[in-house]
């Protein structure tokens, strides 16, 4: 062999690699893609608020709609029963709708005549559906089938699996998905764990399937020789399915969207271990290898369908009856007009439509908002503060602050509940560290709880009795002889329990909980607040450095604007529900803490500010603090609306007067809190006490809505307290304190908007996705749920791993909603400039606002002028 030869197949075979290095890039670059049109999904133990549509944030809302509309058959819109029982209650002012429909045919390229489109879409706007007999004319069918010929389908083709095609195939390719995932993600409940799991998600699968009793013997055999690589396999089973190049985003695309659930949860896995999206390419590897499995005696498929004439029937209908237009003249039409009516009246119907609906909606409860802020009672020159109180911005602290404030001396701040704090957490004798911020912050310190050696050992033995009765109890449910033996054991005392939680839910609850507490009696803890040179396994630095502490306080301070006149006691507030039996407890925390109660940060936070070297720093940067102002750190329980004091530091005594005043107005607070809270619940009957019966709601095992947590937020304000005021805002508008004087470069109002609302359109996009598409978005009803391998809810033991919110979370009853589904309405108490340099400054916030996922308004400062931002004039 020549040397000549040699250095040509040396090269042959460096092309080959190359080439299949390309390949393996670009499929890695198509999941990627492809998985834009699913969000990470936490575990339920942490649940955290998710947009499901956050990285298709580039295109419009309503072009998201279709899409899904068409490749799913999900509708992202409320519904006309929906829609018309709003109008009825006066939610929906129907000249806004009139209003919406003259605007958006202003808007449109018509070939038609103005007035015979708007007489159309009119009709189609208020009526539910084409009346039956207008559809029962031969003429009419005759018409469509001769139309239908003429111009083919309406729609382009969607991109659907092969396995969809098949009868019984999808479903069967689901079931078996479901079945790996849960074996691979399982967080160790299952009793026999995946084998080879620790070598990856498709390796072990390719190890595995050659034994599965679940395919036949044929089937098995032809993955006898699969590739063993996920990008191979991947690549080869396309190549095999036929799929053209062009298509196979889509076609990806279609195979994540059919179990969004699982899919979530493996791409959020990926992302916590920074592998990208390769355990995405795993799932769709072995999703797309079954496919051609089960698929391949049936290949190749006559996918060729006749476009069915009664999908134009309505269409033809409307315009024949609505639109003034006879057989005849239709018939005269030029084919290419005749499909751009159709389409037209098509797009409008399914979309455009539902579209002007919510923007009418949504316009209706901005100028009832308006109206409420606007006419706010004039209130006579206050007192001096006593108590100044920081809450959460959550819409449940919103009834709390106003009874607060109405009640004495007191001033309250709204601000994210981590308190700006980017800190993972860690408790009294744990190993777990939990980030307590949110998802959309990156934790930069870790914070641990300490104690005396000798408290610790003790608490320590105490907790390990709790865990070795229950790992005995869950041993012994499992293995083969002790599980005969158990129910014999146990059956007394668990059916006393079992009787005692049913007949009186609040007695018992109350007395677990407090046996619970003093079982457990956790002793007196400090935290590493101060830097320490060793780090954390995770890596991150312990404790702050000074220079860190007084940046961090000084942040949130000038964020909401409290720089100057302090009162004598700071309350520092987080917050967290109480709740017994209820999957989605963590839902109901506080979100910017990851999911969890906001009581550590909280601490953090005042201590914080109680350190000597803080407020000598804070000295330096413009903000003093008297000497007799103490920070205290307490908790905000929104299930029973009661306020828990957490550490007392010393007191001044100006403090000190200050606390027995607020103590002495709490329990009042409360009760008409509870009051307004329980008015809105079902089924809650005849009481005597708001309190007492809040307090049994949140004990009773068998209550499904111990509260409403966030459902009914539709609006994010920006600004002074003053300007809210005092108003009833019924518990819908998230409230964060900030002042424009005080913010010269706009830098806090940049980071408001880039956390906290971002995180209050999270929040809002979830309870929206829940309620419109609840099959889909949402987790169906709790009384049927199952937890499943410590990760989430499934319906049964075979669906999709459910991503979002029970409807029992955003209804009141099976055909009541209580969520109104509106897009988060960001009101800024600002200079009009301030907002153009906002726009201008944060060009993600910009897309936002112009593809319509959030709505923006300002309030001038000095003239109260009201105003709306167009997201066409964005």
């Amino acid at each position: 062999m020549s040397k000549t030869t040699v250095i040509t197949l040396e090269r042959l075979k460096e092309q080959r690699k190359r080439k299949k290095e390309d390949a393996f890039y670009s499929i890695h670059e198509l999941v990627e893609q492809a998985s834009e049109a699913i969000a990470p999904l936490w575990p339920i133990s942490t649940f955290i608020a998710r947009h499901p549509w956050m990285e298709l944030e580039h295109m419009p809302f309503i072009e998201v709609a279709e899409h899904f509309q068409q490749s799913q058959k999900v509708n992202l819109f409320p519904t006309m029963p929906v829609v018309k029982k709003a109008l009825a209650k006066g939610e929906i002012h129907s000249s806004f709708v009139e209003k919406k429909l003259k605007n958006w045919l202003s808007g449109q390229y018509l070939l038609v005549h103005r007035n015979k489109a708007e007489q159309l879409c009119h009709a189609l706007l208020w009526n539910d559906s084409v009346p039956y007999e207008w559809l029962d004319s031969p003429e009419l069918h005759t018409l469509a089938a001769e139309i239908t010929e003429l111009i083919g389908s309406l729609h382009s083709k969607v991109e659907k699996p092969i396995s969809v095609h098949i009868k019984q195939l999808g479903e069967r390719l689901d079931q078996q998905m479901i079945k790996w995932c849960k074996l691979y993600l399982d967080e160790k409940q299952a009793a026999w764990a995946m084998p080879l799991r620790e070598q990856g998600f498709y390796s072990a699968w390719q190890q595995l399937v050659k034994n599965d009793p679940a395919l036949s013997k044929r089937e098995r055999k032809r993955l006898a020789d699969w590739p063993k690589d996920a990008k191979e396999a991947l690549l080869h089973s396309l190549s095999l399915l036929n799929i053209d190049d062009k298509k196979m985003k889509d076609y990806l695309e279609s195979h994540l969207l059919a179990l969004p659930g699982w899919a979530g949860m493996l791409k959020w896995r990926s992302k916590q271990t920074g592998e990208g999206v390769q355990l995405l390419v795993d799932y769709l590897a072995i999703r797309l290898s079954l496919e051609w499995v089960f698929a391949a005696p049936y290949l190749p498929l006559d996918q060729k369908k006749m476009t069915d004439p009664s999908s134009i029937l309505p269409l033809l209908a409307a315009w024949i009856h609505w639109g003034g237009m006879s057989v005849d003249e239709w018939r005269q039409l030029p084919v290419y007009e005749m499909k751009f009516r159709l389409v037209f009246a098509d797009r409008f119907w399914r979309i455009n439509r539902h579209h002007l609906w919510l923007e009418a909606w949504e316009e209706t409860y901005e100028s009832q908002l308006k109206e409420k802020i606007a006419s706010r009672p004039n209130v006579g020159q206050p007192e001096r503060t006593a108590v100044q109180l920081l809450f959460c911005i959550d819409v449940r602290s919103e009834p709390f602050r106003r009874y607060l404030e109405e009640s004495g001396p007191f001033e309250t701040y709204g601000c994210a509940g981590f308190f700006g704090l980017p800190i993972r957490t860690r408790e009294l004798d744990s190993h777990y560290t939990h980030p307590s911020c949110p998802v959309i912050v990156e934790p930069q310190h870790e914070i641990y709880e300490s104690s005396a050696q000798d408290r610790v050992a003790e608490y320590r033995r105490r907790l390990n009795v709790f865990q070795f009765i229950g790992d005995t109890f869950k041993n012994m449910k499992k293995h083969a002889l002790a599980s005969l033996l158990l129910p014999e054991m146990s059956g007394p005392w668990l059916g006393l329990h079992t009787i005692a939680r049913s007949a009186a839910p609040g007695w018992a609850g109350h007395v677990i909980q407090h046996a619970e507490k003093t079982a457990e009696r956790k002793p007196p803890t400090k935290l590493s607040l101060h830097h320490e040179e060793s780090s954390s396994k995770s890596g991150l630095s312990i404790g702050l450095t000074t220079d860190e502490q007084v940046q961090y306080v000084k942040q949130l301070l000038t964020n909401i604007g409290l720089t100057s006149s302090f009162a004598p006691l700071v309350v520092v507030c987080g917050h967290e529900s109480t709740t017994t039996n209820n999957p989605y407890a963590s839902s109901l925390d506080c979100g910017a803490c990851g999911g969890t109660a906001g009581a550590f940060n909280a601490r953090v936070f005042a201590s914080l500010c109680n350190l000597k070297e803080v407020r000598k720093g804070l000295e330096k940067e413009g903000i003093v603090i008297p000497d007799e102002t103490v920070f205290v750190a307490a908790e905000h329980i929104t299930t029973v609306d009661e306020l828990y004091f957490l550490d007392m530091p010393t007191l001044s005594k100006a403090a000190e007067q200050s606390l027995n005043l607020l103590e002495s107005k709490l329990k009042e607070v409360s009760r008409k809190a509870n009051a307004e809270r329980l008015k809105k619940l079902p089924h809650t009957g005849k009481y005597k006490n708001p309190i007492k019966e809040a307090n049994r709601r949140s004990v009773d095992w068998s209550e499904i809505r111990p509260e409403w947590g966030l459902a009914g937020n539709a609006a994010f304000f920006i600004g002074r307290r003053s300007l809210t005021k005092h108003c009833q805002l019924d518990g819908k508008v998230f409230l964060h304190s900030y002042d424009w004087r005080k913010d010269y470069s706009g830098e806090a109002l940049e980071n408001i908007v880039s956390g906290p609302a971002t995180v209050g359109q999270w929040i809002n996009l979830q309870y929206y996705a829940s309620t419109v598409a609840p099959h889909y978005y949402g987790s169906g009803s709790k009384t049927t749920q199952t937890v499943t391998g410590g990760l989430g809810v499934m319906q049964g033991n075979g669906s999709d791993l459910l991503s979002g919110l029970p409807w029992q979370s955003v209804a009141s009853s099976d055909w009541e909603l209580f969520h109104s589904p509106l897009r988060l309405l960001l009101i800024i108490e600002a200079p009009h400039f301030y907002i153009e340099r906002l726009l201008q400054h944060n060009p993600l916030f910009r897309q936002k606002v112009k593809n319509g996922w959030l709505r923006l308004s300002s309030i001038e400062p000095d003239t109260r002028k009201w105003i709306k931002w167009d997201p066409s004039m964005i």
